[in-house]
C-alpha cells in the first residue's frame, strides 16, 4: 500500500509539471517601466559590488570554521 501511494504521488507530480512545461513565456510589458523599448532581463542592474560582497562573506566564514577547527584540535590534543 506504501509503494502505491509513492507511485501515485509521484505520477501526479510528473503530470502536473507537463502542465506547467505546456504554458508560454508571459508577454513583456507595455513600456510602463521607465523605457519604450524591451529591456533585457534583470534590467541592467549592477551584479559587481554584490557578488564581491558574497565572496567576501564566504572567504570570512571559510576562514572562521578553519580557525575553530584548529583550535579543537588543539584542545584535544594537549
Amino acid at each position: 500500500m506504501k509503494t502505491f501511494k509513492i507511485l501515485l504521488a509521484g505520477l501526479f507530480f510528473l503530470f502536473l509539471s507537463l502542465g506547467v512545461i505546456a504554458q508560454g513565456p508571459p508577454n513583456p510589458p507595455d513600456g510602463g517601466h521607465g523605457s519604450n523599448d524591451n529591456q533585457p532581463p534583470g534590467g541592467g542592474a549592477a551584479l559587481s559590488g554584490g557578488i564581491f560582497l558574497l565572496l567576501t562573506l564566504g572567504a570570512g566564514y571559510g576562514g572562521k570554521k578553519v580557525y575553530d577547527l584548529k583550535k579543537k584540535k588543539e584542545m584535544i590534543s594537549e
